[in-house]
Formats: C-alpha cells, structure tokens, sequence
C-alpha cells in the first residue's frame, strides 16, 4: 500500500478523527500564540492551515457531492488567503475570512456527520466531537475579526482590527465558554448577537453532545449484550464491551 494511500485511509476513518483534533489544537493553542508574539510569520500558519483545509477535502472524497462542494469553498478560502498574503486588499481579507468561515462550518458538519454515523461510540468519534466544538470557536473568532475589520468600533477594550487572530481567538473561546473577563466587550449589535448567539451554541451543544453520545453507546451496549444480527463488530468498535470492563 502506497504511503498516499495509507494516509488517505487514515483520514477516512476513526482515526483521521484523532488527527483533526491534534491539527486543530496546534492551530489555535500553539501556531496563533506564537505568530503573534513574532516567534513564526503568517507564512507558516497559512500553510498548516491550509494543510488543515486539504485534510477535511481528503475525508470527504468517498462522498463525491460533499467532496466537489467542500473542495470548491476550500479552494476558494485557500486562493484568498494566499492572495492577500501577496496582495493587500480590503476585499481579499473580507472574501478570506468570508470562505474560511464557511469552510470551518462545513467542516463541522462533516465531523459530526462521521461522529454520528451508525456504529458504537469510540474514542476517536469523541475526539471529533472535541475537535466540533473547538472548530465553532474558531468560526466565531473569524467572524469576530470580520466584524472588527469591517466595522474597526465594533468592540471596545485591549483588541483592534490589527491586534491580531489570537485575540480573536482568545475572545472566541471565552465567550463560547461563557466566561466574560470583560476586558473585550461587544459594543455594535450585530457584535452583541454574535456573541450571545456563539455562548449559547456552546452550552446547547455541550448539552446535546452528551445525550447523543450517551444515548447511541447505551444503544449499541444493548445489541452487543443481546447478541442482536446487527451488532457491531470490527476495527470500528475500539471501546471495550462491557465484560471487558
């Protein structure tokens, strides 16, 4: 088996769930921090973001819809992003974030797609979970920096259009988390439905993320110990059954 193909089955599988999380988590909590105290350029983040895009197109190419519109919006994110790189201009950064945005949405719904799919809950589809709720955080701070960037008196406090992605960031996942530090404030309305909008996706999806899981472990527990015709078997199945506990 080629090294491509190897790679290709690793992504389509559980485990390229695992690999997302890792990915996702090193964007935001190592590569952003680091950019903006200029110990890596943009150049190295753009590149391990793009990295990031192309793995969430090579998930999904068993699916060829999923696969040709996911591709054609990451495309697009990549071709704007590596253009404003080069060429600054007002309408590339608001067509950067705008497909970026829209690319971490899809993405999302890919992951839960897979996470939910028929089979017993592992610990790979709960990392992709994880990886879901750190990629709404990463949406929402993107739309944050769109905000400021189209309207730079939309927040008020220690961030400005120019401060930097990692204080959008960090204001993302505060806010998704419901914390409130205070020291970043929304101030225009579309600002203030932002946030309210990003802490109580954060809540709602806690909440239902752990009554789906819940429900659909209970669920196929049930089949294996009624040894149901349907009961999973296989590489899928990587938690233990209950006599093995």
């Amino acid at each position: 088996m080629t090294t491509r193909r190897r790679s290709l089955l690793l992504l389509t599988t559980d485990v390229g769930l695992s690999v997302f999380l890792i990915m996702i988590v090193v964007f935001i909590f190592v590569l952003t921090p680091l950019g903006r105290i200029g110990i890596i350029g943009r150049f190295v983040i753009d590149i391990f973001f793009s990295l990031l895009l192309i793995s969430g197109i090579a998930s999904v190419s068993e699916h060829r819809g999923v696969f040709a519109a996911v591709t054609g919006i990451a495309v697009l994110a990549l071709v704007f992003r590596w253009t404003d790189s080069f060429i600054s201009l007002p309408a590339l950064q608001v067509l950067d974030y705008g497909a970026t945005i829209v690319s971490v949405l899809l993405f999302c719904m890919i992951i839960l797609a897979r996470v939910f799919k028929k089979g017993p809950m592992t610990f790979h589809r709960i990392e992709g979970a994880m990886a879901v709720y750190l990629l709404l955080g990463l949406a929402w701070a993107y739309a944050y920096q769109l905000l400021a960037y189209l309207n730079p008196g939309a927040y008020s406090g220690a961030v400005t259009a120019s401060e930097g992605f990692s204080s959008w960031i960090y204001f993302s996942f505060v806010t998704l988390a419901t914390l409130g530090y205070g020291d970043i404030s929304p101030v225009h309305p579309v600002a203030r439905s932002l946030a309210t909008a990003e802490a109580i996706t954060g809540q709602l999806y806690l909440a239902v993320l752990i009554a789906r899981l819940v429900s659909q472990e209970l669920f196929y527990r049930q089949l294996r110990s009624e040894g149901g015709a349907d009961s999973p078997k296989g590489r899928d199945d990587d938690m233990p059954g209950p006599e093995a506990r």
